[in-house]
C-alpha cells in the first residue's frame, strides 16, 4: 500500500491552515540549563534556525555540543500558518518545518562549526523526508538572519555537496532562506529528549565529513 501513498508536497498560501494570532504556551527555561529560553540573549549571542528532520533528536544534537552553546529551542518555521501547533504543522498543511533555534557565541563556536553540526547529523539529499519520517516538515533547511549568515550557509552548502557527490550521493536538497518568523513548539516539546532520555530520534547522517574552516570554499 505504500506505493500509492500521496507523495508530501508543499501547499499554497491559500490552502494552508488559518492558524491563530497569539503564540503557545510554551517553557520559560531550557530544562538542560536554565538559561531563559525565549531569552533576553546576552550580548554577542548570535541566532539562526535549522530544519533537519524531528526535531526531538535534532535539538539534543546542539546542547550536547560541548562549548560554545548558550540555548536552544525547538518550534516551526518556512511555512503559512501563524502559531501552529504540532498536529497542524504534522498534517501537512501550513508548510512549516520542525526546526530548531540554536543561540551560540560565534567567538567560541564559529557559524561554520553550527552548521558541520548540522550536515553532519541528517542526510540533505532526502527532500521531504528524513529516514522514515516522510513530511514536508522534515526536509532539511537553514533559515538565516541576514545576508552573512546566508552566505556562510551557500557555502558550507555547497562544499558538504562536493563532499557528497565525491561519494555517490544525490543532490542537496536544503533550502536557505530568510527566516520569516520562528513560532516556538509547545512546551512538552522543548528538550524533550532531556525530559524523555528513551524517546524517538530518527536522524542518521550520511557518515561524511562536511569541510569547514581553512579550504571550505575550495573547489
Amino acid at each position: 500500500m505504500l506505493l500509492f501513498r500521496k507523495r508530501p508536497e508543499m501547499p499554497a498560501p491559500s490552502e494552508a491552515l488559518p492558524g491563530r494570532p497569539h503564540p503557545l504556551p510554551t517553557a520559560e527555561r531550557h530544562f538542560v540549563n536554565g538559561h531563559p529560553l525565549k531569552g533576553p540573549y546576552p550580548e554577542g549571542i548570535e541566532t539562526i534556525v535549522l530544519g533537519f528532520g524531528c526535531f526531538w533528536g535534532a535539538e539534543r544534537k546542539f546542547w550536547q555540543l560541548p562549548q560554545g552553546i548558550y540555548v536552544t529551542a525547538v518550534g516551526y518555521a518556512g511555512g503559512f500558518t501563524p502559531n501552529p501547533t504540532y498536529e497542524e504543522v504534522c498534517s501537512g498543511l501550513t508548510g512549516h518545518n520542525e526546526v530548531v533555534l540554536v543561540a551560540f557565541d560565534p567567538a567560541v563556536l564559529p557559524l561554520e562549526s553550527v552548521l558541520k553540526t548540522f550536515f553532519e547529523s541528517h542526510d540533505p539529499t532526502q527532500g521531504y523526508r528524513q529516514g522514515n519520517d516522510v513530511g514536508t516538515q522534515y526536509r532539511s533547511g537553514i533559515y538565516t538572519r541576514d545576508e552573512a549568515q546566508a552566505a556562510t550557509a551557500r557555502t558550507v552548502r555547497d562544499a558538504y555537496a562536493r563532499a557528497l557527490d565525491a561519494r555517490g550521493y544525490g543532490p542537496v536538497t536544503t533550502e536557505i532562506v530568510p527566516l520569516d518568523t520562528f513560532y516556538f513548539a509547545e512546551e512538552y516539546h522543548q528538550q524533550y529528549l532531556a525530559k524523555n532520555p528513551g524517546g524517538y530520534c530518527g536522524l542518521g547522517g550520511t557518515g561524511v565529513s562536511c569541510p569547514v574552516g581553512v579550504g571550505v570554499a575550495a573547489e
